[in-house]
């Protein structure tokens, strides 16, 4: 049995590759260790109910603030995601059995933390026919009928091995939120995230603006990679042509010495200039700083989208 605390077990196909030096983190990238009592019991909670977390499983280095607040991203469909991508901490493998109680459980760690909103996100699940769709629907069904004032922001794989009309169960389960990440830009996806495919995602995303016009949706990137700053740039336009709302830059941390290479430390000053760049688009919605991710302040952030479509919308 593999124990997914060794690194060696946790991700055996990057277990070739050669050892990638992790260069010392700057002032503004560092963060502090979890202590309080309200992430003790986030924790609590979180293992009463036997959830994963992304938080924990991509060592996310926002867990302690956002953990203490209560803020928690639940990863469903177990922990072993079907992808290798060479950025990711999740362990890789032949993932478990759904498990049918899941979204029960899962609704009752958000009614518990009497969270206002939640995200909801998975590994890739290649192995199941609707890439688990269904699973998700469930999810938010369930949350719904146990927080029924909880907002829902869902974190989707790509669903790529699947048939089109699986987007479509998913979408009808109406989360507030649909995001799904490009992660890179388009010239990095053979080495970055070899799985995926860059147009897919996009069209994915443009795929549920049209079943759904209503629906927010978002995506985000990673910086420090070895991008340029005019492929983020062009990332932007064709996130905007497919009317994406919201937009998440942050900097990448490597997991381990296995994983890929950080290119570079992104200032706080240029993440600044694609906050700009990215309202000049016409994002409703950026978040752009070396500590961003998916779902760091989510539910701030969804409140603060809603009313900017509100005034969009009032302006005609």
């Amino acid at each position: 049995m593999r124990d997914l605390n060794i690194p060696e077990q946790r991700h055996p196909e990057k277990a070739h590759r050669p050892d990638n030096a992790q260069p010392r983190k700057p002032s503004w990238i560092r963060v502090k260790a979890p202590m309080s009592d309200g992430y003790k019991k986030t924790h609590q909670i979180m293992r009463e109910h036997k959830l994963t977390t992304v938080c924990e499983e991509a060592g996310c280095p926002n867990a302690g603030e956002c953990w203490s607040q209560g803020h928690a991203t639940m990863m469903i469909m177990g922990e072993i995601c079907t992808r290798g991508c060479t950025f990711c901490n999740v362990a890789t493998g032949r993932p478990d059995a759904l498990d049918a109680f899941e979204p029960g459980r899962v609704a009752d760690a958000v009614k518990k933390l009497g969270l206002n909103h939640v995200v909801i996100t998975s590994v890739d699940r290649d192995d199941l026919e609707d890439g688990g769709a269904e699973h998700f629907a469930q999810t938010i069904r369930a949350v719904r009928h146990r927080a029924p004032d909880t907002t829902i922001e869902i974190l989707t794989p790509d669903f790529l091995k699947c048939s089109d009309d699986v987007l479509e169960v998913v979408v009808a389960a109406k989360p507030d939120v649909f995001n799904h990440n490009l992660e890179t830009v388009p010239g990095l996806y053979p080495e970055v995230r070899p799985g995926a495919r860059y147009f897919h995602s996009l069209r994915l995303l443009q795929r549920v603006k049209e079943l759904d016009p209503t629906m927010f949706t978002k995506s985000g990137i990673m910086v420090g990679l070895g991008e340029d700053k005019q492929s983020v740039h062009q990332v932007m336009d064709d996130m905007r042509a497919a009317d994406i709302d919201f937009l998440t830059i942050g900097q990448y941390l490597q997991p381990t010495l296995k994983h890929h290479v950080v290119d570079r430390f992104v200032t706080p000053d240029e993440f600044k200039a694609y906050e700009k760049a990215a309202y000049g688009k016409g994002f409703l919605m950026v978040s752009a700083t070396p500590l961003t991710r998916s779902s760091y302040h989510a539910g701030d952030d969804f409140a603060r989208l809603r009313d900017a479509r509100l005034a969009k919308l009032a302006k005609g």
